[in-house]
């Protein structure tokens, strides 16, 4: 179950149907029915988040990865089912269950046990499960994984390659192995450019690790006291506490899942992409050509994970990676070797 990092919002909305719905094919219960926008026949995709979408960068690129999937299979808009806690989760998912959709898209680790029960009741369903698996496989089943700790670890090589105290950092949100991928591989790549740096995490935890934006300012807030002088923000809706915390004690950061630069320039380095809208709009079409049933693990050579600094547009990002060229010639050859095998990067969660 990799993080999402900015993926949860402090928002606790009931649960919200945004889109028409689209009609079946096939031997989907839902294909002899007409809909708003689609004529009889058509595909129908439909999407759950285990959160409302507002401005969480995450889901949002999995709203875009849907609506790109029906655009490209000649379908119209795509049902999203916004859930706000475990109970309209759940009711969610058998909403959609129940309109027989193509594909059920189901994003996060939250969805893991529902996924499976639902797949086991109905064999013709097709389930696609972004950012997790179940633990059983599944012929119904289709599963988008990401190997976070690639990208994580060319941040870190940035972080190795800037850092003047020789201190660098992270603010994670639990301590537990699928969340250290976040922070573990920061320290392993600063250490591989920069020789005596030295690494340390703290964490969120509580009520709300992953919406709590004044406890991650605070923890954030103790590394730079501590002459932190590169933070890795792994706090979920948390980061944002964590680039005020760089504004006041002037350390740089590195955001998660989208260009967070954008919303604090002038403290953020780069960020860790996650590329959720690509593992929704492959992963759809992967299981209409009739090879469902798989996993498919996202990284660096498959373009699903990746850092602001190294896609088109990096001079526009407002991200301070911009300004060191020779920083991202650097890390580029890191990746290349990662891409090629020759660089393996400990998975803290294998």
């Amino acid at each position: 179950m990799p993080l999402r990092i900015s993926r949860r919002t402090s928002l606790r909305l009931s649960s919200l149907a945004v889109g028409a719905a689209l009609l079946a094919t096939g031997c989907n219960a839902a294909a002899k029915k007409g809909g708003s926008d689609g004529a009889e026949g058509a595909k129908a995709f439909t999407l759950v988040t285990p959160d409302p979408v507002a401005q969480n960068e995450f889901l949002k690129l999995a709203v875009s990865g849907v609506k790109s999937a029906a655009k490209a299979q000649g379908a119209g808009e795509p049902k999203v089912f916004q859930s706000s806690d475990t109970s309209s989760q759940q009711q969610n998912v058998q909403s959609a269950v129940d309109s027989a959709p193509d594909v059920i898209a189901l994003v996060g680790f939250e969805f893991a046990d529902i996924a499976a029960q639902q797949a086991e009741a109905h064999p013709k369903q097709q389930f696609l499960l972004v950012d997790a698996c179940t633990k059983k496989a599944f012929k119904n089943v289709t599963c988008a994984v990401f190997r976070e700790h690639e990208a994580v670890y060319l941040a870190g090589a940035e972080a190795g390659l800037l850092t003047k105290s020789k201190k660098v950092g992270a603010v994670d949100v639990l301590d537990n192995a699928q969340f250290r991928r976040y922070s573990e591989p920061f320290a392993a790549g600063a250490k591989k450019v920069r020789s005596g740096v030295k690494a340390r995490t703290l964490f969120v935890g509580g009520q709300s690790p992953f919406n709590d934006a004044a406890r991650a300012k605070d923890q954030a807030a103790t590394l730079g006291s501590a002459g932190v002088d590169q933070v890795m923000a792994a706090a979920a809706g948390g980061n944002t506490g964590v680039f005020q915390a760089a504004k006041d004690k002037g350390f740089e950061a590195y955001g998660v899942d989208a260009n967070q630069c954008l919303g604090s320039p002038g403290v953020v380095v780069d960020n860790v992409l996650k590329k959720t809208d690509v593992a929704v709009e492959e992963g759809i079409a992967q299981i209409l050509k009739g090879k469902g049933g798989t996993t498919v693990s996202y990284g660096l050579k498959e373009g699903g994970m990746s850092l602001t600094g190294l896609e088109p547009g990096v001079a526009d990002s407002k991200c301070l990676i911009a300004d060191h060229k020779d920083v991202l010639k650097r890390v580029e050859s890191l990746r290349d070797e990662i891409v090629a095998g020759k660089l393996k990067v400990n998975d803290p969660a294998a």
